[in-house]
């Protein structure tokens, strides 16, 4: 059963309804116990980073995920600032990660190449997929296009954990995979029939 991870941040609604449309079960889960059943887990995630690791913390579902995630190994699938928490930190606020995937999450405007673009990095982008990506595997083109709204990103600190990049001024980390744990920048539930087949994807990894 795939179970989204409803701590109060993020579109649940939009995958709910996405996943219904690809006729696959999906269930919101909003306390520890609903979290169990989990085959594969979405955590999601919309606006500024400490926000939504307090919320997290708060909810009383930490400890919970952490064991699904590390003890059980359930896959999962962190989206927009819920990729962003799988890193030790960010940039953008002061609270730990959940130091899943090792990393740090950086603001565009620290660097120089991309200073100047307009903020946040908002619309369509082409995805250029590393060889082998687990996520790809199956139904995508050459140049896959998804959609972003961000103004931060996800610096791998080991680039084997890169399973796809995207450029706005330089080549950025927009997708991660850590094993069993895996982390995208761009939002495919607004990604047309590339956001589902990433989706599909992962779920039937």
């Amino acid at each position: 059963m795939i179970k989204l991870v409803d701590y109060g941040v993020g579109n649940i609604q939009a995958f709910m309804t996405l996943f219904k449309r690809m006729g696959l079960d999906a269930q919101r889960a909003q306390t520890p116990q609903e979290l169990e059943g989990a085959t594969r887990l979405v955590l999601p995630g919309v606006g500024h980073f400490d926000h939504a690791m307090l919320r997290l913390n708060e909810s009383g579902m930490r400890p919970a995920l952490e064991a699904t995630v590390l003890s059980k190994c359930v896959p999962i699938m962190g989206v927009c600032v819920g990729m962003q928490m799988l890193a030790a930190g960010s940039d953008e606020g002061t609270l730990p990660g959940l130091n899943w995937v090792p990393g740090r999450v950086k603001s565009f405007a620290s660097n120089s190449l991309a200073a100047s673009l307009p903020m946040p990095h908002m619309g369509w982008n082409n995805l250029q997929p590393t060889a082998g990506a687990e996520l790809f595997k199956e139904g995508f083109d050459e140049t896959p296009q998804f959609y972003f709204l961000h103004s931060y990103y996800f610096d791998a600190q080991d680039k084997a954990d890169v399973a796809a990049t995207a450029h706005y001024g330089f080549d950025f980390d927009a997708v991660v995979s850590h094993g069993h744990i895996h982390g995208v920048q761009c939002h495919p539930e607004k990604s047309h029939h590339w956001g589902a087949q990433l989706l599909k994807n992962f779920v039937v990894s």
